[in-house]
């Protein structure tokens, strides 16, 4: 059973939430938050797998709040979905290098919700390639409006191989797809990838995506 967090400040944006995912057999909400605080403190309290997480509320917003989940080592198998009325937001970016592990647009279809839910639940970021081209592309190279850059130190971990791995991360790739394109297993790219995440200290696939943009491994341009 999939357990979801709905954080929103609007009660009628929730209850729509709450009565499309609990109509699954496979998902059951566990608990509703107007506010960060108490978003922060339900998850603390049910640990659900998933939080779908407005952005915009009042007194502690969707931003602070995902951080503070991203932080407590009690909430590492949680994750948090960020939702949004516009793809391009800097503050999506902004969620994305604190710890959430994608976003969903408020007038998603019901049947890519209840997908988003089941994808992210399963440990896979919420980026497609597309959009990830176009957010990390508007917020996080040069000309955007953030970048911070992985320290060197870190990146000089990495061995040739997850350099290349990362990169088809950033791209937007599965693991089956990394692994055909570079010839081998889907679990041999998945320790690659694994093994990535955890000398650069990336809570997901989605904080890879963010660090092989910051660290120039790839820019968006070369994807087109």
């Amino acid at each position: 059973m999939i357990t979801v967090l709905l954080a929103d400040d609007q009660a009628l944006v929730r209850a729509g939430f709450r009565a499309l995912l609990n109509a699954e057999p496979d998902i059951e909400v566990v608990g509703e938050a107007a506010d960060g605080v108490e978003a922060v403190r339900l998850a603390q309290l049910t640990t659900p797998d998933v939080v779908l997480m407005d952005i915009r509320m009042p007194g502690v917003d969707g931003l602070e709040a995902t951080r503070r989940i991203a932080a407590d080592p009690a909430l590492s198998g949680t994750r948090v979905v960020i939702l949004t009325t516009f793809e391009l937001d800097e503050y999506v970016f902004e969620a994305l290098r604190t710890g959430a592990s994608g976003f969903l647009v408020k007038d998603t279809e019901p049947v890519e919700l209840l997908r988003g839910v089941r994808a992210v639940a399963a440990g896979d970021a919420l980026l497609s390639p597309s959009v990830t081209r176009r957010v990390i592309g508007e917020f996080a190279t040069p000309g955007g409006r953030v970048h911070a850059g992985v320290p060197p130190a870190e990146l000089a971990q990495l061995t040739d191989r997850e350099r290349e791995v990362m990169v088809l991360v950033g791209e937007g790739l599965s693991n089956d797809e990394i692994a055909a394109r570079l010839v081998i297993s889907p679990a041999t790219a998945k320790t690659h990838v694994s093994r990535a995440m955890v000398k650069l200290g990336a809570r997901d696939r989605a904080q890879l995506v963010v660090y092989a943009y910051e660290a120039g491994l790839i820019r968006p341009g070369w994807l087109n």
